[in-house]
Protein backbone atom coordinates (compact mmCIF):
# COMPACT_ATOMS: atom_id res chain seq x y z
CA UNK A 1 0.00 0.00 0.00
CA UNK A 2 1.39 3.69 -1.01
CA UNK A 3 1.12 6.33 1.74
CA UNK A 4 -1.85 9.02 1.01
CA UNK A 5 -1.14 11.92 -1.05
CA UNK A 6 -3.25 15.31 -1.59
CA UNK A 7 -6.18 14.72 -3.58
CA UNK A 8 -6.50 17.16 -6.28
CA UNK A 9 -9.40 17.66 -8.75
CA UNK A 10 -7.57 19.46 -11.33
CA UNK A 11 -7.16 18.66 -14.91
CA UNK A 12 -3.27 17.69 -15.94
CA UNK A 13 -1.69 20.27 -18.43
CA UNK A 14 -2.85 19.30 -21.91
CA UNK A 15 0.31 18.31 -24.69
CA UNK A 16 0.18 19.28 -27.99
CA UNK A 17 -2.56 17.07 -29.44
CA UNK A 18 -4.88 17.70 -26.50
CA UNK A 19 -4.46 21.57 -27.63
CA UNK A 20 -5.38 20.78 -30.60
CA UNK A 21 -8.50 19.25 -29.99
CA UNK A 22 -9.33 21.86 -27.80
CA UNK A 23 -8.94 24.19 -30.73
CA UNK A 24 -12.59 25.66 -31.38
CA UNK A 25 -13.83 24.04 -34.49
CA UNK A 26 -14.27 26.35 -37.83
CA UNK A 27 -17.32 27.52 -38.95
CA UNK A 28 -18.92 26.17 -41.97
CA UNK A 29 -19.01 22.52 -43.15
CA UNK A 30 -16.49 21.09 -45.50
CA UNK A 31 -17.61 18.15 -47.38
CA UNK A 32 -15.28 15.66 -45.77
CA UNK A 33 -15.84 11.83 -46.33
CA UNK A 34 -18.83 10.34 -48.51
CA UNK A 35 -21.54 8.62 -46.70
CA UNK A 36 -22.70 5.20 -47.41
CA UNK A 37 -25.66 6.92 -49.42
CA UNK A 38 -23.26 8.72 -51.50
CA UNK A 39 -23.40 12.11 -49.82
CA UNK A 40 -20.61 13.46 -47.15
CA UNK A 41 -21.20 12.00 -43.71
CA UNK A 42 -23.59 14.09 -41.31
CA UNK A 43 -22.04 12.33 -37.74
CA UNK A 44 -19.45 10.33 -36.20
CA UNK A 45 -19.00 6.70 -37.60
CA UNK A 46 -18.11 4.48 -34.77
CA UNK A 47 -16.98 1.29 -35.17
CA UNK A 48 -16.69 -0.93 -32.24
CA UNK A 49 -13.69 -3.40 -33.03
CA UNK A 50 -13.03 -4.96 -29.28
CA UNK A 51 -15.77 -4.62 -26.85
CA UNK A 52 -14.80 -6.12 -23.68
CA UNK A 53 -17.37 -8.97 -21.87
CA UNK A 54 -17.57 -6.93 -18.31
CA UNK A 55 -18.70 -3.40 -18.80
CA UNK A 56 -19.91 -1.87 -15.12
CA UNK A 57 -19.84 1.35 -16.60
CA UNK A 58 -19.79 3.60 -19.98
CA UNK A 59 -18.87 7.09 -20.49
CA UNK A 60 -21.47 10.07 -19.93
CA UNK A 61 -21.14 13.96 -20.50
CA UNK A 62 -19.61 15.56 -17.74
CA UNK A 63 -16.84 12.29 -17.12
CA UNK A 64 -13.17 12.47 -16.77
CA UNK A 65 -11.50 10.09 -19.34
CA UNK A 66 -8.00 8.81 -19.81
CA UNK A 67 -7.27 6.94 -23.13
CA UNK A 68 -4.69 6.50 -25.73
CA UNK A 69 -5.13 7.23 -29.51
CA UNK A 70 -3.71 6.84 -32.91
CA UNK A 71 -4.78 9.90 -35.04
CA UNK A 72 -5.08 9.49 -39.15
CA UNK A 73 -5.88 10.98 -42.23
CA UNK A 74 -8.05 9.41 -45.01
CA UNK A 75 -4.73 8.06 -46.88
CA UNK A 76 -3.61 6.96 -43.40
CA UNK A 77 -1.21 9.30 -43.02
CA UNK A 78 -0.76 9.85 -39.16
CA UNK A 79 -0.81 13.40 -37.70
CA UNK A 80 -0.56 12.65 -34.15
CA UNK A 81 -0.58 10.26 -31.38
CA UNK A 82 -0.59 9.92 -27.73
CA UNK A 83 1.62 6.84 -27.65
CA UNK A 84 3.91 8.63 -29.24
CA UNK A 85 4.65 10.82 -25.97
CA UNK A 86 3.70 7.56 -24.17
CA UNK A 87 0.80 9.82 -22.42
CA UNK A 88 -2.81 9.23 -21.54
CA UNK A 89 -5.33 12.06 -22.66
CA UNK A 90 -6.71 12.78 -19.36
CA UNK A 91 -9.60 15.15 -19.54
CA UNK A 92 -13.76 16.02 -19.17
CA UNK A 93 -15.89 14.86 -21.92
CA UNK A 94 -19.04 16.49 -23.27
CA UNK A 95 -18.15 19.52 -22.02
CA UNK A 96 -16.75 21.44 -24.91
CA UNK A 97 -12.95 21.00 -24.08
CA UNK A 98 -12.89 18.27 -26.85
CA UNK A 99 -13.76 18.99 -30.82
CA UNK A 100 -17.38 17.89 -31.15
CA UNK A 101 -16.95 14.00 -32.84
CA UNK A 102 -14.35 13.05 -30.41
CA UNK A 103 -16.84 13.96 -27.77
CA UNK A 104 -19.56 12.06 -29.62
CA UNK A 105 -17.11 9.41 -30.45
CA UNK A 106 -15.96 9.02 -26.37
CA UNK A 107 -20.09 8.35 -25.37
CA UNK A 108 -20.73 4.82 -23.99
CA UNK A 109 -17.39 3.52 -24.25
CA UNK A 110 -16.38 1.03 -21.67
CA UNK A 111 -13.08 0.72 -20.10
CA UNK A 112 -10.74 -1.55 -22.58
CA UNK A 113 -13.04 -0.87 -25.35
CA UNK A 114 -11.46 -0.58 -28.53
CA UNK A 115 -12.92 1.74 -31.47
CA UNK A 116 -12.22 3.81 -34.49
CA UNK A 117 -14.11 7.01 -35.31
CA UNK A 118 -14.57 8.66 -38.69
CA UNK A 119 -14.68 12.33 -37.38
CA UNK A 120 -16.24 14.54 -40.41
CA UNK A 121 -14.31 18.19 -40.89
CA UNK A 122 -17.65 19.82 -39.68
CA UNK A 123 -17.40 18.09 -36.35
CA UNK A 124 -12.97 18.27 -36.08
CA UNK A 125 -11.62 20.99 -37.73
CA UNK A 126 -14.01 22.40 -40.23
CA UNK A 127 -13.16 24.15 -43.04
CA UNK A 128 -10.17 26.42 -41.90
CA UNK A 129 -8.06 23.55 -39.90
CA UNK A 130 -5.42 23.64 -37.91
CA UNK A 131 -2.37 25.88 -39.76
CA UNK A 132 0.59 23.28 -40.53
CA UNK A 133 -1.29 20.23 -38.73
CA UNK A 134 -4.64 19.83 -39.79
CA UNK A 135 -5.44 21.16 -43.64
CA UNK A 136 -9.05 22.51 -44.27
CA UNK A 137 -12.17 20.33 -44.87
CA UNK A 138 -10.15 17.21 -43.52
CA UNK A 139 -11.97 13.78 -42.35
CA UNK A 140 -10.44 12.69 -39.34
CA UNK A 141 -9.62 8.34 -38.11
CA UNK A 142 -9.17 8.34 -34.87
CA UNK A 143 -8.56 4.70 -33.21
CA UNK A 144 -9.36 4.75 -29.30
CA UNK A 145 -8.58 2.48 -26.21
CA UNK A 146 -10.42 3.78 -23.16
CA UNK A 147 -8.55 2.83 -19.92
CA UNK A 148 -10.28 5.30 -17.20
CA UNK A 149 -13.84 6.54 -16.67
CA UNK A 150 -14.83 8.82 -13.34
CA UNK A 151 -16.87 11.65 -12.26
CA UNK A 152 -16.67 14.08 -9.88
CA UNK A 153 -19.48 12.77 -8.14
CA UNK A 154 -18.11 9.24 -7.47
CA UNK A 155 -18.02 7.86 -4.11
CA UNK A 156 -16.27 4.41 -3.52
CA UNK A 157 -17.77 1.32 -4.29
CA UNK A 158 -17.58 -1.73 -2.28
CA UNK A 159 -19.16 -5.25 -3.30
CA UNK A 160 -18.30 -8.06 -0.71
CA UNK A 161 -16.84 -11.02 -2.34
CA UNK A 162 -17.11 -13.31 0.98
CA UNK A 163 -18.48 -12.43 4.38
CA UNK A 164 -18.06 -15.05 6.84
CA UNK A 165 -21.13 -16.49 8.54
CA UNK A 166 -19.85 -15.64 11.86
CA UNK A 167 -18.80 -11.96 12.36
CA UNK A 168 -18.10 -11.34 16.20
CA UNK A 169 -17.42 -7.70 15.19
CA UNK A 170 -16.94 -4.64 12.62
CA UNK A 171 -13.67 -2.72 11.06
CA UNK A 172 -14.49 1.09 13.09
CA UNK A 173 -13.11 3.80 12.84
CA UNK A 174 -9.77 4.24 15.21
CA UNK A 175 -9.04 -0.04 15.05
CA UNK A 176 -6.10 -1.31 13.78
CA UNK A 177 -6.49 -4.15 11.16
CA UNK A 178 -4.37 -6.19 9.16
CA UNK A 179 -5.44 -7.67 5.85
CA UNK A 180 -4.07 -8.47 2.17
CA UNK A 181 -4.85 -6.45 -0.34
CA UNK A 182 -4.28 -6.64 -4.36
CA UNK A 183 -4.03 -3.19 -6.22
CA UNK A 184 -4.80 -2.64 -10.26
CA UNK A 185 -5.92 0.24 -12.15
CA UNK A 186 -9.36 0.15 -14.01
CA UNK A 187 -7.86 -1.84 -16.72
CA UNK A 188 -6.26 -4.47 -15.22
CA UNK A 189 -3.36 -3.01 -14.66
CA UNK A 190 -1.49 -4.41 -11.53
CA UNK A 191 0.42 -1.70 -9.69
CA UNK A 192 1.21 -3.15 -6.20
CA UNK A 193 -0.12 -6.50 -3.62
CA UNK A 194 0.57 -7.23 -0.47
CA UNK A 195 0.94 -10.91 -1.31
CA UNK A 196 4.81 -10.18 -2.78
CA UNK A 197 5.99 -8.66 0.60
CA UNK A 198 5.29 -11.88 2.92
CA UNK A 199 2.78 -10.49 5.14
CA UNK A 200 0.05 -8.61 5.75
CA UNK A 201 -0.67 -4.69 5.41
CA UNK A 202 -0.85 -3.34 9.11
CA UNK A 203 -2.39 -0.18 9.90
CA UNK A 204 -4.52 2.15 11.81
CA UNK A 205 -7.96 2.98 10.21
CA UNK A 206 -9.02 6.42 10.09
CA UNK A 207 -6.01 7.86 11.48
CA UNK A 208 -4.81 9.59 7.90
CA UNK A 209 -2.52 6.65 7.79
CA UNK A 210 -4.34 5.76 4.43
CA UNK A 211 -5.49 7.47 1.47
CA UNK A 212 -9.48 8.43 2.30
CA UNK A 213 -11.42 5.94 -0.03
CA UNK A 214 -9.46 3.15 1.75
CA UNK A 215 -10.31 4.48 5.30
CA UNK A 216 -13.76 4.75 4.19
CA UNK A 217 -13.73 1.34 2.52
CA UNK A 218 -12.44 -1.26 5.12
CA UNK A 219 -15.12 0.48 7.84
CA UNK A 220 -17.79 -2.54 8.67
CA UNK A 221 -15.26 -5.43 7.66
CA UNK A 222 -15.47 -8.53 9.50
CA UNK A 223 -12.22 -10.74 10.48
CA UNK A 224 -12.42 -13.16 6.97
CA UNK A 225 -14.21 -10.77 5.11
CA UNK A 226 -13.24 -10.28 1.45
CA UNK A 227 -14.28 -6.89 -0.65
CA UNK A 228 -13.76 -5.44 -3.58
CA UNK A 229 -13.30 -1.49 -3.18
CA UNK A 230 -13.14 0.70 -6.10
CA UNK A 231 -11.59 4.39 -5.22
CA UNK A 232 -12.06 7.17 -7.58
CA UNK A 233 -8.43 9.43 -7.58
CA UNK A 234 -10.13 12.46 -6.26
CA UNK A 235 -10.40 9.90 -2.73
CA UNK A 236 -6.94 8.09 -3.73
CA UNK A 237 -3.65 10.12 -4.87
CA UNK A 238 -5.23 12.61 -6.93
CA UNK A 239 -4.22 14.43 -10.30
CA UNK A 240 -0.39 13.56 -9.03
CA UNK A 241 -0.83 10.04 -8.89
CA UNK A 242 1.90 8.10 -6.79
CA UNK A 243 5.55 6.95 -7.92
CA UNK A 244 5.58 5.01 -11.83
CA UNK A 245 2.97 2.54 -10.92
CA UNK A 246 -0.09 4.86 -10.79
CA UNK A 247 -0.44 7.85 -12.95
CA UNK A 248 -2.71 11.08 -12.14
CA UNK A 249 -6.13 10.54 -11.87
CA UNK A 250 -6.65 7.12 -12.38
CA UNK A 251 -9.10 4.92 -10.57
CA UNK A 252 -7.82 2.62 -8.04
CA UNK A 253 -9.51 -1.23 -7.69
CA UNK A 254 -8.30 -3.01 -4.30
CA UNK A 255 -9.42 -6.49 -3.49
CA UNK A 256 -8.84 -6.79 -0.08
CA UNK A 257 -8.94 -9.43 2.66
CA UNK A 258 -8.85 -8.49 6.55
CA UNK A 259 -6.77 -11.59 8.42
CA UNK A 260 -8.10 -9.26 11.85
CA UNK A 261 -8.40 -6.29 13.53
CA UNK A 262 -8.41 -4.81 17.09
CA UNK A 263 -8.39 -1.94 18.85
CA UNK A 264 -5.71 -0.57 21.71
CA UNK A 265 -8.74 -0.64 24.44
CA UNK A 266 -9.59 -4.40 23.78
CA UNK A 267 -9.31 -6.59 26.70
CA UNK A 268 -9.92 -10.16 26.49
CA UNK A 269 -12.86 -11.29 24.78
CA UNK A 270 -14.09 -14.23 27.00
CA UNK A 271 -16.59 -17.06 25.71
CA UNK A 272 -17.86 -20.01 28.02
CA UNK A 273 -18.44 -22.99 25.33
CA UNK A 274 -18.65 -25.48 28.13
CA UNK A 275 -19.52 -26.15 32.33
CA UNK A 276 -18.71 -29.22 33.96
CA UNK A 277 -22.09 -30.56 35.27
CA UNK A 278 -21.31 -31.09 38.97
CA UNK A 279 -21.22 -28.06 41.31
CA UNK A 280 -17.96 -26.01 41.66
CA UNK A 281 -17.02 -24.55 44.47
CA UNK A 282 -13.60 -23.72 43.43
CA UNK A 283 -12.35 -21.52 39.99
CA UNK A 284 -9.08 -20.61 39.44
CA UNK A 285 -7.28 -17.56 40.65
CA UNK A 286 -3.91 -15.66 40.50
CA UNK A 287 -0.87 -18.16 42.46
CA UNK A 288 -3.10 -21.10 41.08
CA UNK A 289 -1.37 -23.86 39.53
CA UNK A 290 -3.13 -25.02 36.97
CA UNK A 291 -3.13 -27.81 33.94
CA UNK A 292 -4.83 -27.45 30.64
CA UNK A 293 -5.62 -27.89 27.37
CA UNK A 294 -5.97 -25.43 24.41
CA UNK A 295 -5.27 -24.81 20.44
CA UNK A 296 -4.02 -21.22 19.46
CA UNK A 297 -5.37 -19.86 15.84
CA UNK A 298 -5.28 -16.56 14.06
CA UNK A 299 -8.91 -15.13 13.64
CA UNK A 300 -8.75 -16.48 9.97
CA UNK A 301 -8.78 -19.99 11.57
CA UNK A 302 -4.82 -20.56 10.77
CA UNK A 303 -3.62 -22.78 13.37
CA UNK A 304 -1.12 -22.36 15.06
CA UNK A 305 -0.06 -24.20 18.25
CA UNK A 306 -1.67 -26.83 20.25
CA UNK A 307 -1.07 -28.56 23.71
CA UNK A 308 1.70 -29.96 24.42
CA UNK A 309 4.23 -27.67 22.31
CA UNK A 310 6.16 -24.50 22.75
CA UNK A 311 3.34 -22.20 22.04
CA UNK A 312 1.92 -19.12 21.34
CA UNK A 313 1.09 -18.58 24.80
CA UNK A 314 4.47 -18.91 26.65
CA UNK A 315 7.35 -16.39 26.58
CA UNK A 316 9.41 -18.92 24.83
CA UNK A 317 10.49 -19.30 21.91
CA UNK A 318 7.18 -20.89 19.65
CA UNK A 319 7.14 -22.85 16.13
CA UNK A 320 3.98 -23.10 13.88
CA UNK A 321 1.44 -25.72 14.22
CA UNK A 322 -0.87 -26.37 11.48
CA UNK A 323 -3.39 -28.90 11.99
CA UNK A 324 -6.54 -29.83 10.81
CA UNK A 325 -8.85 -30.61 13.44
CA UNK A 326 -9.77 -29.05 16.82
CA UNK A 327 -8.74 -30.81 19.59
CA UNK A 328 -5.84 -32.88 18.77
CA UNK A 329 -4.39 -32.21 21.82
CA UNK A 330 -1.08 -33.57 23.49
CA UNK A 331 0.53 -33.01 27.00
CA UNK A 332 -1.59 -30.57 29.31
CA UNK A 333 0.11 -27.12 29.54
CA UNK A 334 1.31 -26.39 33.08
CA UNK A 335 1.22 -22.59 34.34
CA UNK A 336 1.07 -20.85 37.65
CA UNK A 337 -1.20 -17.78 36.83
CA UNK A 338 0.42 -14.67 37.61
CA UNK A 339 3.80 -15.87 37.64
CA UNK A 340 4.67 -14.34 34.25
CA UNK A 341 5.22 -17.32 32.60
CA UNK A 342 2.21 -16.96 30.11
CA UNK A 343 1.28 -14.03 28.07
CA UNK A 344 -1.12 -11.97 30.12
CA UNK A 345 -4.24 -11.86 28.13
CA UNK A 346 -4.09 -16.13 28.34
CA UNK A 347 -3.19 -15.95 32.23
CA UNK A 348 -6.41 -13.72 32.17
CA UNK A 349 -8.87 -15.81 30.33
CA UNK A 350 -7.58 -18.91 32.51
CA UNK A 351 -9.31 -17.17 35.44
CA UNK A 352 -12.32 -18.07 37.62
CA UNK A 353 -12.39 -21.44 35.44
CA UNK A 354 -13.69 -24.48 36.85
CA UNK A 355 -12.00 -27.95 35.89
CA UNK A 356 -13.73 -29.07 33.14
CA UNK A 357 -14.79 -25.74 31.74
CA UNK A 358 -13.82 -24.60 28.45
CA UNK A 359 -13.61 -21.63 26.91
CA UNK A 360 -12.84 -19.32 23.81
CA UNK A 361 -10.36 -16.65 24.35
CA UNK A 362 -9.78 -13.30 21.67
CA UNK A 363 -6.27 -11.87 22.91
CA UNK A 364 -5.57 -8.36 21.18
CA UNK A 365 -1.59 -8.26 20.56
CA UNK A 366 -1.25 -5.55 23.17
CA UNK A 367 -2.03 -8.61 25.79
CA UNK A 368 -0.05 -11.34 23.63
CA UNK A 369 2.84 -10.92 21.32
CA UNK A 370 2.70 -6.96 20.48
CA UNK A 371 4.36 -5.45 17.36
CA UNK A 372 6.56 -7.69 17.11
CA UNK A 373 5.13 -11.00 17.27
CA UNK A 374 6.79 -14.32 18.70
CA UNK A 375 8.37 -17.50 16.17
CA UNK A 376 5.22 -18.39 14.33
CA UNK A 377 3.28 -15.51 15.57
CA UNK A 378 2.81 -12.42 13.45
CA UNK A 379 3.09 -8.71 14.39
CA UNK A 380 -0.20 -7.15 15.83
CA UNK A 381 -1.85 -10.45 15.70
CA UNK A 382 -5.26 -11.28 17.57
CA UNK A 383 -5.17 -14.88 18.85
CA UNK A 384 -8.00 -17.12 18.72
CA UNK A 385 -7.71 -20.01 22.20
CA UNK A 386 -10.08 -22.81 23.04
CA UNK A 387 -8.92 -23.36 26.58
CA UNK A 388 -9.86 -26.30 28.61
CA UNK A 389 -9.23 -26.62 32.36
CA UNK A 390 -7.80 -29.82 33.67
CA UNK A 391 -6.55 -29.58 36.92
CA UNK A 392 -6.00 -26.79 39.72
CA UNK A 393 -4.36 -26.52 42.59
CA UNK A 394 -3.70 -24.40 45.18
CA UNK A 395 -0.44 -22.61 44.88
CA UNK A 396 2.21 -21.35 46.68
CA UNK A 397 3.06 -17.53 48.27
CA UNK A 398 5.97 -16.18 46.33
CA UNK A 399 9.41 -17.34 47.54
CA UNK A 400 8.30 -20.42 48.74
CA UNK A 401 8.49 -24.09 47.76
CA UNK A 402 6.70 -25.87 50.90
CA UNK A 403 4.06 -25.08 52.90
CA UNK A 404 2.52 -26.18 56.30
CA UNK A 405 -1.58 -26.89 56.42
CA UNK A 406 -1.03 -26.70 59.63
CA UNK A 407 1.18 -25.34 62.20
CA UNK A 408 5.05 -26.66 62.26
CA UNK A 409 6.09 -29.78 64.63
CA UNK A 410 7.06 -27.95 67.72
CA UNK A 411 10.31 -30.03 67.87
CA UNK A 412 11.02 -29.35 63.76
CA UNK A 413 14.61 -30.08 63.89
CA UNK A 414 14.13 -33.42 66.41
CA UNK A 415 11.84 -34.53 64.01
CA UNK A 416 13.54 -34.25 61.11
CA UNK A 417 17.29 -36.34 62.44
CA UNK A 418 15.98 -39.67 62.45
CA UNK A 419 18.51 -40.92 63.25
CA UNK A 420 19.46 -38.68 66.42
CA UNK A 421 23.26 -37.87 65.32
CA UNK A 422 22.44 -34.34 66.03
CA UNK A 423 22.88 -33.78 61.67
CA UNK A 424 20.64 -33.59 58.54
CA UNK A 425 21.93 -34.94 55.38
CA UNK A 426 20.13 -34.82 52.40
CA UNK A 427 18.47 -38.49 52.71
CA UNK A 428 17.03 -37.66 56.06
CA UNK A 429 15.92 -34.24 54.42
CA UNK A 430 13.98 -35.78 51.38
CA UNK A 431 12.41 -38.91 53.77
CA UNK A 432 11.02 -36.10 56.44
CA UNK A 433 9.25 -33.87 53.87
CA UNK A 434 8.08 -37.06 51.60
CA UNK A 435 6.50 -38.35 55.04
CA UNK A 436 4.46 -34.40 55.37
CA UNK A 437 3.37 -34.15 51.75
CA UNK A 438 2.05 -37.83 51.95
CA UNK A 439 0.12 -37.36 55.29
CA UNK A 440 -1.15 -34.22 53.84
CA UNK A 441 0.38 -32.19 56.42
CA UNK A 442 2.20 -29.84 54.24
CA UNK A 443 2.84 -29.31 50.01
CA UNK A 444 5.11 -28.66 47.90
CA UNK A 445 5.40 -26.21 45.04
CA UNK A 446 3.14 -27.37 42.21
CA UNK A 447 4.97 -27.68 38.56
CA UNK A 448 8.11 -28.80 39.59
CA UNK A 449 9.74 -31.66 39.87
CA UNK A 450 9.35 -32.68 43.48
CA UNK A 451 13.00 -34.13 43.76
CA UNK A 452 14.30 -31.12 42.33
CA UNK A 453 12.27 -29.21 44.85
CA UNK A 454 13.50 -31.16 47.95
CA UNK A 455 16.90 -30.30 46.85
CA UNK A 456 16.24 -26.68 46.30
CA UNK A 457 15.07 -26.53 50.25
CA UNK A 458 18.10 -28.94 50.97
CA UNK A 459 20.53 -26.36 49.40
CA UNK A 460 18.60 -23.32 51.13
CA UNK A 461 18.83 -24.78 54.71
CA UNK A 462 22.22 -26.34 54.24
CA UNK A 463 23.75 -22.51 54.62
CA UNK A 464 27.74 -23.73 55.01
CA UNK A 465 26.81 -25.83 51.78
CA UNK A 466 29.00 -28.47 54.02
CA UNK A 467 25.80 -31.05 52.63
CA UNK A 468 24.56 -31.47 56.04
CA UNK A 469 22.20 -29.23 57.80
CA UNK A 470 22.56 -28.51 61.98
CA UNK A 471 19.83 -27.32 64.41
CA UNK A 472 21.47 -23.36 63.88
CA UNK A 473 21.18 -23.87 60.33
CA UNK A 474 17.67 -24.72 60.27
CA UNK A 475 15.46 -22.03 59.77
CA UNK A 476 11.37 -21.56 58.50
CA UNK A 477 11.09 -19.05 56.20
CA UNK A 478 8.36 -17.39 57.80
CA UNK A 479 11.11 -17.07 60.71
CA UNK A 480 13.92 -15.72 57.97
CA UNK A 481 11.02 -13.07 56.64
CA UNK A 482 10.38 -11.72 60.22
CA UNK A 483 14.68 -11.72 60.98
CA UNK A 484 15.00 -9.35 57.82
CA UNK A 485 11.97 -6.78 58.71
CA UNK A 486 13.24 -6.78 62.37
CA UNK A 487 16.95 -5.63 60.39
CA UNK A 488 15.21 -3.17 57.98
CA UNK A 489 13.55 -1.37 61.36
Amino acid sequence: MFPAGPPSHSLLRLPLLQLLLLVVQAVGRGLGRASPAGGPLEDVVIERYHIPRACPREVQMGDFVRYHYNGTFEDGKKFDSSYDRNTLVAIVVGVGRLITGMDRGLMGMCVNERRRLIVPPHLGYGSIGLAGLIPPDATLYFDVVLLDVWNKEDTVQVSTLLRPPHCPRMVQDGDFVRYHYNGTLLDGTSFDTSYSKGGTYDTYVGSGWLIKGMDQGLLGMCPGERRKIIIPPFLAYGEKGYGDKIPGSAVLIFNVHVIDFHNPADVVEIRTLSRPSETCNETTKLGDFVRYHYNCSLLDGTQLFTSGETDAGSHEPSRPHFRGQRHDYGAPQEATLGANKVIEGLDTGLQGMCVGERRQLIVPPHLAHGESGARGVPGSAVLLFEVELVSREDGLPTGYLFVWHKDPPANLFEDMDLNKDGEVPPEEFSTFIKAQVSEGKGRLMPGQDPEKTIGDMFQNQDRNQDGKITVDELKLKSDEDEERVHEEL
